[in-house]
C-alpha cells in the first residue's frame, strides 16, 4: 500500500505551536487525544478525493478524529480506546438508504411473506394456515406477491391475475388484505371487500382501478387509488384496538425496522413520507435515542393541510443529529410498471388498451410544488412511466423558472427509471436528482421487454449509465419493503444487471464500482443536504461507517452476494455486530444469499 497521510482535524492543526512548545519543553512529541473508537488492519474506501484510501481510522466525539496507516492511528489508542481489529476486512461510509418506508418494513416483518410462494396456491394455503390460528373477524395481511413470478397462471385467470373463490373459501369470516410487492394493489376477499363498501355497482375511482370479471365482478384486486377503501377498512379494525396494544404494535414495528437497517450497513434512512401525526411521534421517539439517522418526509396531507403547516414541521439535526424533516414526498404522478400503473406516453405493447394512470393528478403535484417552493422544502415526486418523468420534469422546470431560488431545494424523481430519450438530459440541466433503485431492474427485468418493447426497454429503462454520464446525481436504495433493504443485492445489480436467471439486463447501463459505492453514500448524503456531515470517511465528518466482509470495489462479481456486514457503527457507536465478527479472518466466505427476486 502506498504511503498514506495522517489527516488530523482541524482543533489538532490549529494547536501546532503549542504542540511545539511542548517538545521543546519536555523532548518528546505530545500525546495525541484519545479516541473513543479505532479501526484498523482494514482497507478502508473514504470516498474523499484527498485521501481515497486507508488502513486504520480513530473516531472521538461521534466524529472522525483521522485516517491514516496501522502506525499513525495507534498515536490515538488510550486505555479506554475500543479497537477493532478488522483482518483487512473492507470499511465504507455508512450506507443510506435513499429511499425506504421504515414503518411499513417495519409492518411487514409481522404479516405474512407472500413473497415465498411459488404460485397463487401456494398464497392460499399461507392464509388458510393463518385463518386456523386466527379468531373469526380477525384481518389477515400479507404481501409480496407478484404475479409474473408465479410458476404458473392461476386457473382461471383475469390479466394472469387470480378470481377470489379459493380465497374466500378458505378464509370465510376473516378479511384478506394481500398487497402486491410493488405497493400499488392489493388483493382482498370477499370479507374484506364488502367492509370497503366495494361491490359490483362500485365505480373506478380517480386513479384506480377495480378488476373485474365478465360479468363486472370485482374479483379481488383493486390497483392503485382503488384499494383506498380496504386500507380504511382495515385501519378501523386497527383503530379498534385498545390505545395500549396500537402503541404497542408501532413501537415494535418501528424497532423491528431500525434493527433491520443497521443490521444491514444502513445508518441513515429516508423515509418516503408519513402523516403530521406519525412524524410527531417519530420525533418523539427519536428523542428518547434511535440506532438510525432518519430524514423523514411529509406525505399522506391534503393541500389544505401542507399549506397551512408544512413550514411549522421544518426539524434540521434534532435528537443529537437523528432527525430531519425538510422535505415532501414520495407523491404519486403515476402507478407501477409491474401492474400495468406507469404511465406511459404509448400503450403498453402486452396491453394495447393501457398507457397507465395519473395517480395524483398534475394540478395538485403543481398546487404542492409551489408550497414547497415557498416555504424551502424538498420535493419528492414519484414517476415510473415515461410520460409521468416528463410531466413532472415539464412542472419542476415551471416552478424553477418562476422562483430560481427553488433550484437550490434538490428536487427530486423516485425511480425515474422509464424515460423519453429526450428527457434524459433535463435532469442535469434542471439539477433533478434522480432517485433510483437498482435492485429494481434486475427484477423488473424478465417483463420489461415484454411489456414495453425492445426499442423503449433499451433506449430508456432504468439508464444509469447515460444519466450519469450527463452530468445528474442518481442516487441509490430499495424501496424498502418492496424490496429487501440490503444494499449488497442492490450494489451487485447496480454493477451486473443480472437477472436472476445469469442474463444481463441491457449491461452497457450498469454503474462502476465506485459509481454504485457513491450511489449508496455520498450521493444519497448530498440528495438530503448532509454531504458536509456524512458519505465520505473525512476528518471532522460523523462516523457514521459500515463493515463488509468482501471488498466491493474489487472481489469477483460472483462473489459480492456471498459478503456480509460485519459492524455498523453511527455516530461513533457500534449500533450492530454480527455473531462471530470479531473471529472473521480475510478471505473468508459466506453462503450466497438467496435470490433477491421481488419485483417492483
Amino acid at each position: 500500500m502506498r504511503a498514506l497521510r495522517l489527516c488530523l482535524p482541524a482543533l489538532l492543526l490549529a494547536s501546532t505551536a503549542v504542540a511545539a512548545a511542548d517538545t521543546a519543553i519536555h523532548g518528546f512529541p505530545p500525546a495525541l487525544p484519545a479516541a473513543d473508537l479505532v479501526l484498523r488492519d482494514a482497507t478502508i474506501a473514504t470516498l474523499d478525493p484527498l485521501q481515497p484510501d486507508a488502513q486504520a481510522l480513530a473516531v472521538r466525539d461521534g466524529r472522525i478524529a483521522a485516517v491514516g496507516s496501522d502506525a499513525a492511528i495507534a498515536h490515538y489508542i488510550g486505555p479506554r480506546t475500543r479497537v477493532l481489529d478488522l483482518h483487512g476486512a473492507f470499511v465504507t461510509p455508512g450506507f443510506i438508504e435513499g429511499h425506504g418506508h421504515l414503518l411499513g418494513t417495519g409492518t411487514v416483518l409481522t404479516e405474512l411473506d407472500l413473497g415465498k410462494a411459488p404460485d397463487w396456491d401456494g398464497i392460499v394455503a399461507m392464509v388458510k394456515a393463518a385463518v386456523a390460528k386466527a379468531k373469526p373477524g380477525q384481518w389477515i395481511v400479507g404481501s409480496g406477491w407478484q404475479q409474473s413470478k408465479w410458476t404458473h397462471a392461476p386457473q382461471p385467470n383475469i390479466d394472469g391475475l387470480p378470481l377470489r373463490a379459493s380465497l374466500d373459501a378458505v378464509s370465510p369470516d376473516n378479511p384478506v388484505l394481500l398487497e402486491h410487492v410493488s405497493g400499488h394493489a392489493v388483493f382482498a376477499n370477499a370479507a374484506a371487500l364488502k367492509l370497503a363498501g366495494i361491490g359490483h355497482d362500485t365505480p373506478d375511482p380517480a386513479g384506480g382501478t377495480i378488476v373485474r370479471d365478465r360479468q363486472g365482478n370485482a374479483i379481488g384486486m383493486l390497483r392503485d387509488t382503488a384499494d383506498a377503501p380496504v386500507y380504511a377498512a382495515y385501519q378501523h379494525h386497527v383503530d379498534s384496538l385498545p390505545p395500549a396494544v396500537q402503541a404497542e404494535r408501532r413501537e415494535h414495528a418501528l424497532k423491528l425496522a431500525m434493527q433491520n437497517e443497521v443490521s444491514k450497513g444502513i445508518t441513515s434512512f429516508v423515509d418516503m413520507g408519513e402523516d403530521f401525526a406519525t412524524v410527531d411521534w417519530l420525533k418523539q421517539q427519536a428523542a428518547k435515542g434511535i440506532p438510525l439517522r432518519l430524514y423523514v418526509n411529509i406525505a399522506e396531507e391534503p393541500v389544505s393541510a401542507l399549506d397551512a403547516k408544512l413550514a411549522s414541521y421544518r426539524s434540521i439535526d434534532d435528537a443529537d443529529g437523528h432527525f430531519t424533516v425538510r422535505g415532501i414526498g414520495e407523491i404519486l404522478s403515476d402507478g407501477a410498471l409491474g401492474t400495468h400503473s406507469a404511465w406511459f406516453l404509448k400503450p403498453y405493447n402486452d396491453a394495447p388498451g393501457i398507457a397507465g394512470k395519473n395517480v395524483v393528478s398534475m394540478a395538485e403535484i403543481r398546487q404542492i410544488a409551489e408550497i414547497a417552493a415557498r416555504d424551502g422544502f424538498q420535493l419528492s415526486v414519484h414517476a415510473i412511466g415515461d410520460r409521468a418523468n416528463r410531466e413532472v420534469l415539464d412542472t419542476f422546470q415551471d416552478i424553477f423558472t418562476k422562483d430560481p431560488s427553488a433550484h437550490a431545494l434538490r428536487w427530486r424523481i423516485e425511480h425515474a427509471q422509464h424515460l423519453d430519450p429526450a428527457d434524459i438530459p433535463r435532469f442535469a440541466q434542471l439539477g433533478v436528482i434522480a432517485s433510483m433503485q437498482s435492485i429494481h431492474a434486475c427484477s423488473d427485468a424478465p417483463f420489461v421487454v415484454q411489456h414495453l418493447g425492445e426499442q423503449r426497454a433499451r433506449e430508456g429503462a432504468y439508464v444509469w449509465h447515460t444519466l450519469i454520464d450527463s452530468g445528474a446525481i442518481v442516487l441509490d436504495g430499495s424501496d424498502t419493503p418492496v424490496e429487501d433493504t440490503n444494499p449488497i443485492a442492490g450494489f451487485y445489480c447496480a454493477v451486473t444487471r443480472r437477472e436472476g436467471n445469469g442474463t444481463a439486463f441491457f449491461p452497457a447501463q450498469a454503474k462502476t464500482r465506485l459509481e454504485a459505492l457513491r450511489s449508496y453514500t455520498w450521493n444519497n448524503a448530498y440528495a438530503i443536504f448532509e454531504d458536509h456531515q456524512l458519505g465520505s470517511l473525512s476528518p471532522g465528518k460523523r462516523a457514521d461507517l459500515a463493515v463488509f466482509s468482501g471488498n466491493l470495489l474489487t472481489m469477483p462479481a460472483d462473489q459480492i452476494l456471498r459478503t456480509r456486514v460485519l459492524y455498523t457503527v453511527v455516530g461513533g457507536q457500534v449500533v450492530y455486530q454480527r455473531p462471530g465478527a470479531q473471529a472473521w479472518k480475510h478471505g473468508e466466505l459466506f453462503a450466497p444469499m438467496p435470490e433477491f427476486d421481488h419485483v417492483n
